[in-house]
């Protein structure tokens, strides 16, 4: 059984994330290509990719500090899709579903640093095959 961040829900539900962001985001202003656009997919890439990361070190104190660059990114994308909203960029379903994804996925993370703080579980102990 493999035991990696790919088991993880909220790398999962992060990658989830990074689809669906990338998919509406294709209808913003062509102005905002190098501005807003890219900087939400800065940022909503960047929530896996320090899971994954941050898995990858093996030592529980990287983990956390990765961990929490993510749930950094993922409190500034919050910030972005309320601008976007603000800006009439995303309808409000779908700014709607970003942003309730977006705060199970914090959530989650702050739950796992916890977890891992406490030494109630590890990497080992979080994941699972799905």
């Amino acid at each position: 059984m493999a035991k990696t961040h790919k088991d993880l829900v909220v790398w999962k539900k992060g990658i989830f994330l990074v689809k669906l962001l990338y998919q509406y985001t294709q209808s913003f202003p062509k102005e905002e290509l190098f501005g807003l656009t890219s900087q939400m997919r800065r940022c909503v890439i960047s929530i896996p990719s320090n899971i994954a990361e941050g898995c990858g070190r093996h030592s529980e104190k990287e983990l956390l500090q990765f961990l929490n660059v993510a749930l950094g990114s993922a409190s500034e994308l919050e910030t972005q899709l309320i601008i976007s909203n603000e800006l009439a960029y995303l309808s409000k379903d779908k700014f709607e579903e970003l942003c309730n994804l977006n705060n199970e996925i914090i959530k989650m993370l702050i739950s796992l640093a916890n977890n891992i703080r406490t030494h109630t579980c590890n990497l080992q102990s979080v994941t699972r095959n799905v």
